[in-house]
């Protein structure tokens, strides 16, 4: 004789059950196989060395920053912003000669970081202003440098203050 009990719910076949349970099973095969964004790897994490400040020249002038970023991923990335605690405001700048041999800062929204490659951020070339520091800064200090990046996010990095 068979018991009127089941362990499914009442109304549902076995057969749909096991659609459910095949689609479910086929989902996260898909996710986990990159077939959705929600399974993408995070961009790999730059490798950042050699930071160091320069303090400014005078308490109403900015202070500099330099280091090297070594993208180790497939992928490009970029540094699209920069902040510090001692500052009010740090941007990214390059230094670029004009064809008149003029010399200039100009800031960069973004600072491109090639797949596999490295960028050094270091006098005459690209670097960051540290803006509103004051007399903070002295040599031998070190000090945090929170570095954002396009598809790595946030890399926070310790600088020491130099001269240089």
């Amino acid at each position: 004789m068979r018991s009127s009990r089941s362990s499914r719910p009442r109304g549902l076949s076995r057969h749909f059950l096991a659609g459910v349970v095949g689609i479910a099973i086929v989902g996260a095969a898909l996710v986990g196989c990159g077939g959705s964004q929600l399974g993408a790897p995070p961009a790999a994490a730059p490798i950042v060395t050699n930071a160091w400040v320069r303090p400014p020249a005078g308490p109403d002038r900015p202070a500099a920053g330099y280091l090297s970023i070594t993208n180790p991923g497939g992928t490009p990335d970029a540094l699209v912003g920069a902040s510090s605690s001692i500052a009010m405001s740090v941007e990214i700048h390059e230094t670029t000669t004009d064809s008149s041999g003029m010399t200039g800062m100009h800031p960069m929204p973004r600072l491109e970081i090639p797949a596999g490659g490295t960028v050094k951020l270091e006098p005459g070339g690209y670097h960051m202003m540290l803006m509103g520091t004051g007399d903070k800064l002295k040599i031998g200090d070190k000090i945090e440098i929170t570095l954002q990046f396009e598809q790595a996010g946030t890399v926070v990095v310790e600088a020491e203050v130099r001269a240089g």
